[in-house]
């Protein structure tokens, strides 16, 4: 069962990241999981925050942190360890497969950090702001996918490690915006 799932991955990382290959992605993509093409909107979600919600903004922008905190040390610290999968762009068996479009690093590949990072963001201000705010949901969602999906098609994670990593980072903005939610209740 593991085998075919671990067959299942390798393909689809395969059609995902030679099969897609054009020079538009190959562009994109890298800007895409690069930390600071986003640094302006996170900026403005700081500046936003503080100036729309004065006090309740420093409460929602400490525990967007306090997100982000939990979704890297439980991806990056406990997880990954544990797991052990090496990166595909690291992988002896794909080394003729792999196009290197970005510095694959040594780090460990499941799950990935960033999917888990960014999800987690994104749906903790899906829950904090979607009673104010509905476009958030679509662009919140289609924001945390375009990083994930960059990270396999610039070959340094398998779509099982985004998937997963996906599904921790809903799980952790979850419960922090209801942790968020029992601490300022009148948000």
């Amino acid at each position: 069962m593991i085998e075919s799932i671990q067959q299942f991955d390798v393909e689809l990382f395969l059609k995902i990241h030679r099969g897609l290959s054009n020079s538009f992605f190959d562009w994109l993509m890298p800007l895409m999981r690069n930390r600071f093409f986003w640094s302006p909107l996170y900026l403005f979600i700081v500046i936003f925050c503080i100036k729309q919600y004065k006090k309740q903004g420093y409460y929602i922008i400490g525990m967007l942190l306090f997100t982000f905190a939990m979704g890297d040390l439980i991806a990056s610290r406990v997880v990954k360890p544990w797991v052990q999968r090496v990166r595909p762009c690291n992988d002896m068996s794909l080394a003729n497969d792999i196009i290197h479009r970005v510095p694959c690093g040594s780090g460990l590949s499941f799950p990935s950090a960033h999917a888990t990072n960014h999800f987690a963001i994104a749906v903790f201000l899906i829950c904090v702001f979607y009673s104010r705010w509905k476009p958030i949901l679509p662009i919140g969602i289609f924001w945390a996918f375009i990083i994930s999906f960059a990270q396999v098609y610039v070959g340094v994670h398998y779509p099982v490690d985004v998937t997963t990593g996906a599904l921790l980072g809903i799980t952790i903005g979850i419960i922090c915006s209801r942790i968020f939610k029992k601490l300022q209740p009148d948000f």
